[in-house]
């Protein structure tokens, strides 16, 4: 939750301290242990790089064993913590709708050979275009986007991605439109909510799977698709199968495109003179391939609406390449069009939030590991001494070390092994023979 300079007012405060007190609600065990890292993480005066730098922060009255047994021990409910991040007061564009970014950032972890669920993460590397496949665990997180000029974000919903995830992004984005429906945060009749995707979703097949709820998804595409347009009608007395898909829009030849149904034209800070044109009721033809590969039957005809944006000049001086999108839904009007691509720039503000989360609060800096077997045979020798044993201490069966020599062991242990012949307590016992010497006999 961000509190701008501008906007802290004594109902802000209020807030505040309502969902801090939320927070610690949240914390299952040892709770006042885990609450003081979370207050000295934001109050610290720089970057956070370990735990052992925020045991000396104001704020962490406990000591440093405090602060480890907090990281090993503490336990918190996720789900009533998303629940409580729903019920916050949520940024809202323009006309009142939520704008929801998704995107997936990555904690790269090459050395932990023995961590679970690890993916190999595309990384980039120094070269141009140059991708570097990285283990790691990548978590899939949602935003809600601010309007203006401001690059916070409210953070709804981190959750980590394992093998074989490939619909976990649309049932996470499901039960995060469903808590903010269930908080009030949506009434009936108002717009559509947002959810704004960069180019490495596939659009149309998570339009699909939440076209049941009240959403719309705006999505960059690549460049060099090729969408159809819909069927035309059928002539009288046309013979055999009807087509399902229309005559190709190729988004590399201009003669393909037709007359945009909408255009705008904007003169922006950042980016000059922005020109958006839109075309409606075009689809992909798919296959069962990729995230249609279980699909059974026929495959679905999505309609959407295609957008093109052009700029006059970057930020950074760069040389400005169109920009091309993809929303679910039809008839998109100017005034939406506008709006769809305005929303999209606003989806890198996601990326200075991840910034923010890795570089200044320190969240890949723990160095989580495993332990080998090598390593639990090394430390159980420190643990030995305080852990019980309930084996006893072997007996003696043999003389041990350090008896004089020609000493014989006048208690010896009996050996189960050996029979051993037992006297009769009734008879005298035998005269030991004297160990004296005989004199000898002379003449």
């Amino acid at each position: 939750m961000s509190l701008l300079y501008e906007s802290v007012r004594p109902d802000g405060v209020a807030e505040l301290s309502r969902f801090r007190g939320e927070f610690y609600a949240c914390l299952t065990r040892r709770g006042d242990a885990v609450f003081e890292p979370a207050d000295a993480v934001l109050c610290a005066d720089g970057p956070v790089r370990s735990l052992v730098e925020l045991s000396p922060v104001g704020e962490h009255r406990r000591g440093h064993g405090g602060l480890y047994d907090a990281m090993a021990r503490g336990r918190l409910d996720a789900d009533r913590l998303r629940q409580t991040l729903a019920a916050v007061p949520l940024p809202r564009a323009a006309d009142g709708r939520l704008v929801l970014a998704v995107d997936i950032t990555c904690w790269l972890r090459p050395d932990a050979h023995t961590s679970p669920q690890r993916i190999l993460c595309h990384t980039c590397g120094r070269g141009k275009d140059q991708h570097i496949p990285v283990p790691g665990w990548p978590y899939s997180v949602i935003t809600a986007l601010e309007p203006g000029r401001s690059s916070w974000t409210a953070p709804l919903d981190p959750l980590r991605l394992a093998p074989g995830d490939d619909a976990a992004t649309a049932q996470q984005l499901r039960e995060l439109v469903h808590r903010l429906i269930t908080a009030g945060q949506r009434q009936p009749g108002d717009p559509e909510v947002l959810i704004v995707a960069d180019a490495g979703y596939d659009a149309p097949h998570l339009a699909f799977l939440l076209k049941d709820l009240p959403v719309q998804v705006p999505a960059r595409v690549r460049s060099d698709r090729v969408l159809r347009r819909t069927c035309p009608p059928r002539l009288p007395g046309t013979r055999g199968r009807p087509p399902r898909h229309g005559g190709e829009f190729v988004f590399g030849d201009p003669a393909t495109w037709g007359a945009p149904k909408a255009e705008t034209v904007t003169a922006t800070r950042l980016y000059g003179t922005a020109r958006a044109r839109s075309w409606d009721r075009l689809h992909p033809r798919l296959t069962h391939r990729s995230s249609w590969a279980t699909q059974d039957g026929t495959l679905p005809v999505i309609e959407g609406t295609v957008i093109r944006l052009d700029v006059g000049h970057l930020p950074s001086s760069a040389t400005p390449t169109p920009v091309w999108l993809w929303r679910s839904g039809t008839d998109a009007a100017p005034a939406d069009t506008d709006r769809l691509w305005r929303a999209f720039l606003r989806r890198f503000d996601i990326e200075h939030t991840f910034r923010l989360f890795k570089q200044t609060l320190g969240w890949t800096c723990p160095k989580i590991r495993t332990l080998t077997p090598a390593r639990v045979r090394r430390g159980f020798r420190n643990l030995h001494p305080k852990a019980a044993c309930p084996a006893g201490a072997p007996k003696p069966s043999r003389p041990g070390p350090g008896r004089p020599p020609g000493r014989k062991n006048t208690h010896p242990t009996p050996r189960h092994d050996v029979h051993v012949r037992k006297t009769d307590p009734t008879k005298p016992p035998k005269p030991k023979k004297s160990s004296t010497p005989r004199p000898r006999r002379t003449g």
